[in-house]
């Protein structure tokens, strides 16, 4: 009978293998990166409002680079207007 492994165990063997990181340590870099692009859209605009409003950005920039940022995720989402944007942060 074949052991059933977790899709994501072919990536942890390639971090070990390609990289100085023990296999606990990459398990959980894995497990870091799933979980950062598991975050919905929304979720994502209020975090980067958020962390670049706390770094001294105004909105008019904050949403121009969250609309820039946007098609960069792992699944982009649908192009969102700097109205929609303001309206996840805003309601």
């Amino acid at each position: 009978m074949l052991e059933r492994r977790p899709s994501h165990d072919d990536l942890i063997d390639h971090l070990v293998r390609s990289t100085a990181l023990q296999r606990g340590e990459a398990a959980r870099v894995v497990l870091d990166v799933l979980a950062y692009f598991d975050e919905s859209t929304e979720d994502f605009v209020r975090r980067r409002h958020r962390e670049l409003q706390s770094g001294g950005a105004v909105n008019a920039e904050i949403f121009e680079r969250i609309a820039a940022e946007l098609p960069y995720r792992a699944v982009a989402p649908p192009e969102l207007s700097l109205r929609q944007l303001r309206r996840i942060v805003y309601g």
